[in-house]
């Protein structure tokens, strides 16, 4: 199976990355979900309130995931078509991606914080932008917050965005991301509502090294996979473009 096909395995995969990369998502979120949900005023702090405000921030947030994706995804669509060898490239450079998420989880080595360091400018210029909204207290300031918020540098998205440039289809790539979106709520929901026991057992070592592992054999199972596609491209490599008539 192509691993980047996006069947129901590789969106449920993306899914589960989401949630196992709870531990970064509550260290570098985490404080600025309480942040919201204390800026909110005294009186309109009732449990539906606040829950739909954290749903409104998070969607906005998935949102920008999927559009992100999706604009990778496209200039993947554009690689592939101009050469099946760059194509590999990208699914094998998706694959050493997620092993470098993997290896950040586990806080094993921090190498993904540089190119965290990318998306550092862009950020630079919305993040006043955000700050405009507070404080929230509407569903739909929530929601553009949230869409802001999700162009925050994160390494755990840029690994994500690499397997969707992979993907070379936009619609894939932004299915992709709205996995990997959905998978991070349970943490950040917990985080915004203060729920102590799941956010100790997503910090928890064990819970990060099982991460981690787990990453990293589905990363290397994409790399396998891709053998056979590498070995046929180097045997039989594309026949030249006929430019004669």
């Amino acid at each position: 199976m192509d691993p980047t096909g996006l069947g129901l395995p590789p969106l449920a995969a993306a899914f589960v990355f989401g949630l196992l990369g709870g531990a970064h998502c509550i260290g570098m979120c985490g404080g600025i979900m309480s942040a919201l949900t204390f800026a909110v005023p005294p009186s309109m702090r009732s449990p539906a309130r606040l829950g739909g405000l954290l749903l409104g921030y998070n969607l906005g947030r998935v949102a920008s995931y999927m559009l992100a994706g999706a604009l990778v995804a496209g200039l993947g669509t554009l690689v592939g078509t101009a050469h099946d060898g760059l194509r590999l490239v990208l699914q094998g450079l998706a694959a050493l991606m997620l092993i470098l998420m993997a290896l950040y989880i586990a806080d094993w080595w921090k190498g993904l914080l540089r190119i965290e360091a990318l998306g550092r400018r862009l950020w630079r210029h919305l993040e006043p932008l955000g700050r405009r909204l507070m404080p929230v207290v509407s569903l739909p300031q929530a929601t553009v917050l949230g869409a802001i918020w999700g162009w925050l540098p994160c390494g755990l998205v840029y690994s994500m965005l690499a397997w969707s440039l992979a993907t070379g289809e936009p619609l894939q790539g932004a299915l992709l991301m709205l996995a990997f979106g959905l998978g991070t709520l349970p943490a950040l929901l917990a985080t915004g509502l203060a729920a102590r026991s799941l956010g100790n057992l997503i910090r928890h070592p064990a819970t990060r090294t099982l991460a981690a592992l787990s990453i990293i054999a589905f990363a290397l199972w994409q790399l396998w996979s891709l053998l056979p596609q590498v070995n046929a491209h180097a045997t039989h490599p594309p026949a030249p473009s006929d430019h004669s008539h």
